[in-house]
């Protein structure tokens, strides 16, 4: 009887506690919207400015070598000179090529001393055949050895000219005025013919050269005129104008050179000065979000739209233009009046309810 009396006990204290949990279940409060900051899509034109560091080169440069071989026995500029169009930059020993002016010379005396000898033979040989007293034959030979003896006089003065530029390659000479902006000459160094000796930024116009990476020419600029400023000196303004884009892109950077006329150039823009270049770009209808209203939908940015009717969020892809310091540019996936949400998505699942918090395009609560 006593067993029976506990058992019954047990029961009804399991069917008591399984009624109470079901009661605590069924009281249990709902699950509460999650609460969302949301703003209303509002396009915008979007003009951005893109600025690039580079610097100021010479319009024309060139590498400035010897004609001819030898060894440098005076060099009488360094890097930073300016010099002028005549002015000698170093010499070469010219023994080698005194010694061709010389011989040469020697060769023009004695064709001379040959033509003179002709000369006489053909005019002696002109004057008996006229007198009778020699043949047509010999009178011939005479001239014919004259023409030849003027032709060996024109072949060593052509010889003596060739000797005598020879020798005056020996003195390197600068062939426009400008700066020396890089030397490879020292004295008692052996040249070669052609090899770079210095290097000569030519007086005249000037050039800002950048570097800029292959996404920017996606865009087009908005003006023609680049605005370039001093980079130790912002105050120091100019501008310019595209002159030359490399049709290459660089393997090593993978940027591709942009050469910039510049206009009126400053005094303080010297060679090899450092300058900022700002262009701005064609003006664009875009959004611009908060960095948190951002997602990612199957790898691709998508952003939560809220339908104002369900209050039902979901995922929508959308174009990115560009990233800023706490800001995404959208140009493309959505309408004007969207309800995008703006805080909250980090813990939102796509096609949740949620409870809207309406703020301006600023941030501000409404």
């Amino acid at each position: 009887m006593r067993r029976a009396a506990i058992g019954r006990l047990v029961l009804a204290l399991g069917l008591g506690s399984a009624v109470g949990a079901c009661q605590d279940r069924a009281v249990e409060p709902a699950k509460p919207a999650a609460q969302v900051k949301v703003e209303a899509v509002a396009f915008t034109d979007y003009s951005p400015a893109v600025s690039l560091t580079g610097e100021i080169r010479a319009r024309f440069q060139a590498d400035l070598s010897f004609r001819v071989s030898g060894r440098i026995t005076e060099r009488n500029v360094d890097v930073g000179a300016h010099v002028t169009a005549d002015q000698i930059l170093a010499r070469l020993d010219p023994q080698e090529q005194q010694a061709d002016v010389d011989a040469a010379q020697a060769s023009v005396r004695a064709a001379e001393a040959q033509v003179r000898q002709a000369a006489s033979a053909f005019e002696r040989q002109k004057t008996l055949l006229g007198q009778g007293f020699t043949t047509r034959r010999d009178h011939d030979q005479a001239e014919a050895a004259l023409r030849t003896a003027q032709g060996s006089l024109d072949a060593a003065r052509a010889q003596l000219a060739t000797a005598q530029e020879a020798l005056s390659y020996t003195g390197l000479r600068a062939g426009a005025a400008g700066i020396i902006t890089a030397r490879n000459a020292e004295v008692g160094q052996v040249a070669q013919a052609a090899q770079a000796m210095f290097t000569l930024a030519q007086d005249g116009p000037r050039d800002a050269v950048f570097q800029v990476h292959e996404s920017a020419f996606l865009q087009q600029p908005e003006n023609a005129l680049i605005g370039l400023a001093l980079v130790s000196d912002p105050s120091v303004r100019t501008t310019g104008k595209v002159r030359e884009i490399s049709p290459t892109v660089d393997a090593r950077t993978g940027t591709v050179r942009v050469t910039i006329t510049v206009n009126d150039t400053p005094d303080a823009m010297t060679l090899g000065t450092a300058i900022s270049g700002t262009a701005r770009l064609k003006s664009r209808h875009v959004v611009i979000l908060p960095w948190s209203a951002l997602a990612s939908d199957s790898g691709r940015p998508a952003v939560y739209v809220v339908d104002a009717a369900s209050k039902v969020a979901g995922l929508r892809q959308v174009t990115v233009l560009a990233y800023q310091t706490g800001k995404v540019v959208i140009s493309a996936g959505l309408r004007p009046g969207d309800l995008v949400v703006t805080d909250g998505t980090k813990l939102l699942r796509p096609d949740e309810v949620v409870a809207m918090i309406q703020s301006g395009p600023s941030g501000a609560t409404r």
